[in-house]
């Protein structure tokens, strides 16, 4: 992998322009393109021009062992990636490469650590575990002698609502005594250190029981963030680690303690005691991202060993930690040793490289050659898939800028070896070496010469410190800065120090300066021609257009060349005018175009004859003409003025209209017309039942008007008189 490093600086002209040394210039008068330093007269000689360079400060080879060689090499130290340190002088602007190689070692150290669900609903999955052990370092004494394995296990936070906290549940979350009662809910439990006794494993695994809790996602990541930070408890070495973590089950994370009043953020660190995570019910779950960026520091590859339910789960994080791999368990694990190697083998067939935070301005680009020898660019560039053992990447690096110099690490994911880069920008003339302090060039010893410039010291003014601060500004020295009798001290573009003047740059464009006696002068004000200053035909000096010698004008907008002015037959304007500032003037105002060969008011040319088969060329005119049948007749027109004759060449044959196609118009007639009746019958239809419907709609509240009220017949009289007797008083 070539890795290119790269930052701008301008070169720098140590002296003035008559090539002897010269106290008093302007740095941006002296730091410039090799193209306006020369231009403004800096010897070629005179010009500073740093160069950057690559040097390897430690480069130890790639070590490659066979099997045969491994009793041997027990003790040496095994490298995979080269080189190891690199410095790089940066000049700003010029890009450094170098290359970083790695090669995956046969027989390289792994570390495996398992991380197991213990929830009630992994109970037959703990069985097989029990057998992994040995038939796992069976395995992978394929791969590597140096293996070592260990075993932790997680449920959930011990708080409701996470598990049940009456005091039965506590002891057996279960309720059962056969065959045997579950272990008390815990949070994460660190049971075997990284062994490489496959025995020991089969047995402290033997060991565990399986626990409970009420909701389904687990604390999972509590329990990765405490096996990738507790190093040393875990024993991890810095070899390949592998962490493989298997559940039937989702995960808690970042702001779900809330539910169980935990509100404290995770810290990121660890809090083991005797193999207990003590910090469950006091610290919030970690993020994802969180987890992913510890797992990235320690260089842990994860492995997925999780049920078909929430494989797609699970699958989402491998956008997010570095490097990371799923494989599908099955109900009871036992295919959980095919899942580990097969995983193991597509981690480690598959390099990416991963860099550092890179300081501002600096820029990194990869390439690379992988197995097949392809180059790869951009981010295509960071990673190589299909790399057996023995196999060897390469690729190169890029970057830039001034400023303190940092260093950048760059390493491949998920793995504990790294190249340091350290970056030392160069951003000074050599020249800047070279300081003269209290030199006499800068008025009798009152500045420090550097790079022929006075650096004044405290109270001094002027390019040569020639004056004193507290004195200078005065009107006197004002007046000498003021171009006849100016209000604005140095135009208004400088400061007058010591009654000269020492002028600004554009605040808009910072490449833009004023310069002379009064600061009068720029190189950027002159007028301009299509949006381009001085038409991009020259230079501007001092608010003047320097044309190149093929142009004239006052903003260099007029060629010399008649070029532009030349007709078709190569006549200047046609003959028809004058040729001014590359522009045709035409004589008679009938007359248009660039070379004034359109005529749109005068009479048509075409007007000819009999026409023969003649190839075209750019004195002839393409002519039609009908006839008296409605025919047309092609013809092209050859006029020569020098020569002052006409020829005409007439196609032999006309193009004549076909006549009307009357089965087509009487077919399009007659559709129309029924389609017309069609339309009109079902409008009639439409409108005559909407009337109908209205007419019954009155009929119906009509009718309805008309019935009697049958609780109250006004022509029924009842048979029973009913009469009060006035005088009659109740008792």
């Amino acid at each position: 992998m070539n890795l290119l490093f790269a930052a701008v600086l301008l070169l720098c002209c140590r002296y003035n322009a008559t090539g002897a040394q010269e106290v008093g210039q302007h740095i941006w008068e002296r730091c410039d393109t090799p193209r306006a330093l020369l231009r403004r007269g800096c010897p070629f000689d005179r010009l500073e021009d740093p160069r950057g360079s690559t040097v390897l400060l430690k480069n130890r080879k790639i070590t490659f062992h066979p099997k045969e060689q491994r009793r041997q090499r027990q003790h040496k130290q095994v490298t995979q990636l080269q080189p190891q340190s690199v410095l790089l002088h940066l000049r700003p602007g010029e890009p450094q490469s170098f290359e970083v190689k790695f090669r995956r070692v046969e027989d390289y150290p792994i570390d495996l650590y398992y991380l197991m669900d213990l929830s009630f609903s992994m109970e037959d999955d703990l069985s097989n575990v029990k057998k992994l052990g040995a038939d796992l370092m069976e395995e992978m004494r394929n791969t590597t002698s140096d293996f070592r394995m260990g075993f932790g296990a997680f449920v959930d936070k011990t708080v409701m609502p996470y598990i049940s906290t009456a005091k039965d549940m506590l002891r057996n979350p279960c309720k059962r005594t056969e065959p045997w009662p579950c272990a008390p809910p815990f949070t994460y439990h660190h049971v075997l250190s990284l062994t490489a006794n496959g025995s020991l494993f089969t047995e402290q695994v033997g060991r565990q029981r399986i626990s409970g809790n009420l909701d389904s996602p687990e604390g999972g990541l509590d329990a990765l963030m405490q096996a990738a930070t507790c190093e040393e408890q875990i024993g991890w070495r810095n070899v390949t680690r592998l962490l493989v973590f298997s559940t039937d089950a989702g995960f808690h994370f970042a702001g779900d303690g809330k539910l169980g009043g935990i509100v404290l953020p995770n810290d990121g660190k660890c809090h083991l005691h005797k193999n207990v995570y003590t910090r469950g019910n006091s610290q919030d779950y970690p993020s994802v991202a969180h987890v992913a960026e510890i797992l990235r520091q320690k260089n842990i590859q994860i492995i997925f060993a999780v049920t078909e339910e929430v494989t797609h789960l699970y699958e989402g994080l491998t956008s997010i930690f570095p490097k990371c791999a799923v494989g599908m368990l099955s109900n009871n694990s036992h295919n959980i040793l095919q899942i580990i190697v097969e995983a193991y083998n597509a981690l480690t067939s598959e390099v990416a490289m991963e860099n550092s935070k890179l300081p501002p301005g600096y820029h990194i680009s990869y390439t690379s050659h992988c197995k097949d020898r392809k180059p790869r660019h951009s981010e295509q560039g960071r990673k190589c898939s299909n790399i057996s053992v023995g196999d060897e990447v390469c690729r190169h690096v890029t970057g830039s800028v001034c400023g303190k110099p940092p260093s950048v690490i760059i390493k491949p994911q998920g793995y504990s070896e790294e190249v340091e880069v350290l970056l030392s920008p160069i951003c000074e003339c050599s020249c800047q070496k070279d300081v003269v302090p209290r030199s006499p060039s800068c008025s009798h010893g009152n500045g420090t010469l550097e790079c022929g410039t006075c650096r004044c010291k405290e109270g001094r003014v002027g390019t040569l410190c020639e004056c004193n601060q507290a004195e200078s500004g005065k009107a006197i020295d004002s007046y000498l800065c003021r171009r006849d009798n100016a209000t604005e001290v140095c135009s208004g573009h400088g400061e007058c120090v010591c009654g000269k003047c020492v002028c600004h740059k554009s605040s808009k464009k910072p490449n833009h300066a004023y310069y002379g006696q009064f600061c009068e002068c720029t190189d950027f004000s002159c007028d301009q021609y299509r949006g381009l200053q001085c038409g991009g035909h020259g230079r501007c000096v001092c608010g003047v257009c320097i044309c190149l010698p093929e142009f004239r004008g006052r903003a260099c907008e007029c060629p010399l060349s008649l070029g532009s002015c030349l007709s078709q037959d190569e006549q200047i304007c046609a003959g028809r005018g004058d040729c001014h500032c590359g522009t045709c003037m035409c004589h008679d105002n009938r007359f248009q175009g660039p070379t004034c060969e359109l005529c749109p008011s005068c009479p048509g040319v075409c007007q000819a004859g009999v026409l023969a088969t003649v190839p075209p060329s750019p004195s002839l005119h393409s002519c039609v003409e009908v006839d008296t049948e409605g025919c047309r007749v092609h013809f092209l027109l050859r006029t020569r003025q020098k020569e002052d004759s006409v020829h005409v060449h007439v196609a032999l044959e006309r193009e004549c209209p076909s006549g009307p196609n009357v089965i087509l118009i009487t077919a399009v007639l007659s559709a129309s017309v029924v389609v017309l009746g069609v339309a009109l019958l079902l409008l009639w239809k439409l409108l005559t039942s909407i009337h109908d419907r209205r007419e019954f709609a009155r009929f119906q509240r009509e009718l309805e008007r008309r019935r009697w009220n049958r609780r109250e017949n006004p022509i029924y009289k009842s048979a029973i008189t009913t009469t009060v007797n006035p005088k009659y008083k109740e008792q």
